[in-house]
């Protein structure tokens, strides 16, 4: 079976010939690229061709569709210059707007989204380590800064417009052929949309206590428009959809959870499952004080499964915890890739690991992601040994 096939046959609830080991490199790349430190044997190779070289599946998030702003006017600077002006732009990114930040060069990106019935601004930075470790910008500034940002955030979803980017989902699967697994994204479930993206963390807990009605209506809304944004994925031809969620039980605590997260994912669940279309989440953080809630959130797979060193998390909490669903993706932790993790103890782990899994099922990766500083000589034993590892 290819890798592709591997990973559909576990989504199915079949077992394949082999575990499909199968994450993404993007990180690695971008950052011994920029640092002039690729090995020899992938200067001149693609991503995908390196995940070939390596014998690593690649995973590739894409996101199903944009929306088109209407009556809102969209200015970027970077840096203090004018970088991008657009009246009702169609952004696949909003509300975190990262289609326009710049993610070659060291700065700060400051878009604006000008209204009928007010302003709104977020910030990102990106820094020299970001640039240096292949990592993402930060976000400095949330939309909602101010009472009165609530309602020009609800003018902008109110009138946004839904555009299919179904053809590009198409288009990367084939593309990407046997070696990968495209992972179309839709939004964030409503309340890590507020927490991440709309307030941040430390002013939604405050709001959650001074200002209630106002997060709860922006929570209903958000709620109402990814509804309809899920029934509209019907005409999507795939397998899988996953919610970008960064599950962290600490800032998304059980009580939390329990209240604003477990009911969205179960109705959610249910208009994809109506859809034939299996159902996950990127639960990267500690999902320690999660792993009974996240069994009865109708999930199918929790994607980007981190477990100790990286959170407090063992492997094989989880692994008793799900039994019966959802499916892990990933369990392998990065730092057992680098030089600080002994080879002697890097393959007890990976082989460990494939002893108590058995035939699974499960989805091997690197949680969160390969990174930088990562040994890919480590990640090809890894996709060696899964091959000896018969089913």
């Amino acid at each position: 079976m290819t890798i592709h096939e591997r990973v559909d046959t576990i989504l199915s609830g079949q077992t394949p010939d082999r575990l499909p080991f199968i994450d993404r490199l993007e990180v690695w790349y971008r950052s011994l690229d920029r640092a002039g430190q690729l090995p020899v044997e992938f200067e001149k190779k693609s991503l995908t061709e390196i995940h070939q070289a390596v014998g690593m599946g690649q995973e590739r998030f894409v996101v199903p569709y944009a929306l088109k702003l209407r009556g809102v006017d969209v200015i970027s600077t970077f840096n203090g210059q004018s970088s991008y002006h657009q009246s009702e732009p169609t952004i696949e990114n909003f509300p975190g707007m990262w289609d326009l930040v710049d993610y070659n060069r060291a700065g700060t990106t400051v878009t604006e989204l000008i209204t009928p019935v007010g302003r709104l601004w977020v910030q990102q930075e990106l820094v020299e380590e970001n640039l240096a470790t292949g990592t993402e910008p930060y976000l400095r500034e949330h939309l909602i800064k101010r009472d009165e940002d609530y309602e020009t955030v609800e003018y902008i979803i109110e009138h946004c417009e839904f555009v299919p980017l179904f053809d590009k989902v198409i288009q990367e699967e084939e593309r990407l052929g046997g070696i990968g697994f495209v992972v179309p994204m839709p939004h964030r479930i409503p309340f890590q949309q507020v927490l991440l993206e709309y307030l941040g963390e430390t002013r939604l807990f405050y709001e959650l206590h001074d200002n209630r009605r106002a997060v709860g209506k922006l929570l209903r809304l958000l709620d109402e428009q990814l509804t309809d944004f899920l029934a509209r994925l019907a005409a999507l031809p795939a397998r899988y959809v996953e919610f970008p969620d960064n599950l962290h039980g600490l800032m998304t605590n059980p009580k939390l959870f329990t209240e604003f997260c477990l009911p969205c994912y179960q109705r959610y669940s249910e208009i994809l499952h109506g859809q034939g279309k299996k159902v996950g989440s990127h639960t990267d953080g500690n999902v320690k004080p999660l792993l009974a809630l996240l069994k009865e959130s109708g999930l199918d797979v929790c994607e980007s499964f981190s477990p100790v060193p990286l959170t407090p998390c063992a492997f094989e909490e989880a692994w008793q915890a799900w039994r019966g669903g959802p499916i892990i993706w990933g369990g392998i932790p990065s730092p057992v890739l680098e030089a600080r993790t002994s080879e002697a103890d890097f393959r007890e782990y990976v082989d460990r690991l494939l002893e108590t899994v058995g035939p699974g099922p499960i989805i091997l990766g690197v949680g969160d992601m390969v990174m930088g500083h990562n040994s890919i000589e480590r990640v090809r034993w890894i996709a060696e040994r899964v091959e000896d590892h018969r089913l």
